[in-house]
């Protein structure tokens, strides 16, 4: 097998030392160089075309969000960001993540640290993973539906709920989506996005900002309001229960599921259980098959249920749309910039 070709960027010695040697012990990866910041890293990119980039955010002369932006502009190229968890570092890292990072990393202590040895594991893989990615993807596809619509959803109760899944690519993903829905869209919206504690208040803030809907990240106790969207805390399940004739959020710290917390598969099943409420469950890009035991137990519960997964031509990561196409519950497969379209259709 021939190795994955990896340039490191990282402003700091020791970490691009500690880097290399983690990669370098994965068989499949070689770090073919390395670059102190993005002004070199740009030079060496053009001249020796790496399958993956890993660039720190923050670095002298030319800072990662800057080298991610020409990246993506005159040599796209899969990209892995590392970052501290900050409050500046993980809006960072989110504005990363939506301007066409394939995903980041966290340092545990801080941009010097030998803790980043404990997370040696989720570098190689999450590197893997993105050597598996086309970064310059054709949003222009169509496709036809898995299956026709039988009834439009909105009929058969007064309320709705729509419910999203998402990993790999997923920030930018919910920024396509959530950004093209109207100010009244009729519908509150729970979402799972898997991503550590720290990060999803950045990215709720994020889309908050760029949304005619109002975007946050999930308070426990709270009751779902239509034109609202919920993104579960990184480290808490979020699940949802009917009281009276609302819908109220509840937040846990149960034990991860396949190494989800949040889970997209804990939401959805808590989703099935609600009663005499339509229901819209989506599965955006992601790597994995979470969300696809949850579809099943919403269909199961309640066959009216509306299913669609991003197809695999605009998915980052087809891992969790694949694998709910394959519970042949699906009723849309649609590349991403058909689904805010769909989502306001079926509720008219």
């Amino acid at each position: 097998m021939i190795p994955i070709r990896v340039l490191v960027i990282d402003d700091s010695a020791f970490m691009r030392k500690v880097i290399s040697n983690i990669l370098n012990s994965d068989s499949r990866i070689d770090v073919i160089a390395v670059a102190r910041n993005g002004e070199e890293g740009l030079k060496k990119l053009n001249e020796l075309s790496p399958d993956v980039v890993t660039l720190d955010v923050h670095m002298p002369i030319m800072n990662g969000i800057d080298t991610l932006r020409e990246i993506m502009k005159t040599n796209p190229t899969p990209v892995v960001m590392l970052s501290s968890v900050t409050e500046e570092g993980t809006a960072n890292t989110i504005q990363a993540i939506s301007n066409g990072a394939v995903d980041f990393i966290t340092k545990p202590s801080g941009p010097i640290s030998l803790d980043i040895q404990m997370i040696g594991n989720e570098i190689t893989s999450k590197v893997y993973t993105a050597s598996q990615v086309t970064v310059k993807k054709n949003k222009t596809i169509r496709e036809t539906p898995v299956k026709r619509l039988i009834t439009p959803i909105g009929k058969e109760h007064e309320k709705t709920i729509v419910t999203i899944g998402t990993s790999t690519g997923g920030p930018r993903a919910l920024q396509q989506v959530l950004t093209s829905l109207p100010n009244n869209f009729p519908a509150p919206i729970v979402i799972v996005q898997h991503m550590p504690k720290g990060f999803t208040k950045s990215l709720a803030d994020r889309l908050n900002d760029l949304s005619a809907i109002e975007v946050k990240e999930a308070v426990h106790g709270e009751m779902l309001e239509k034109g609202t969207a919920y993104i579960a805390p990184g480290g808490k399940h979020m699940t949802v229960k009917k009281i009276g004739t609302s819908i109220a959020i509840h937040l846990s710290k149960e034990a991860p599921i396949k190494g989800h917390r949040p889970a997209v598969d804990i939401l959805f099943g808590s989703v099935a259980s609600v009663k005499q409420v339509n229901k819209i469950a989506v599965v955006l890009t992601g790597m994995g098959n979470d969300g696809s035991e949850g579809i099943v137990k919403m269909k199961d519960t309640d066959e009216k249920t509306i299913v669609i997964a991003e197809s695999q031509e605009t998915s980052i990561v087809y891992g969790m749309p694949k694998s709910a196409v394959k519970t042949g519950y699906v009723d849309h497969q649609l590349p991403l910039h058909e689904i805010a379209d769909i989502l306001i259709r079926l509720k008219k």
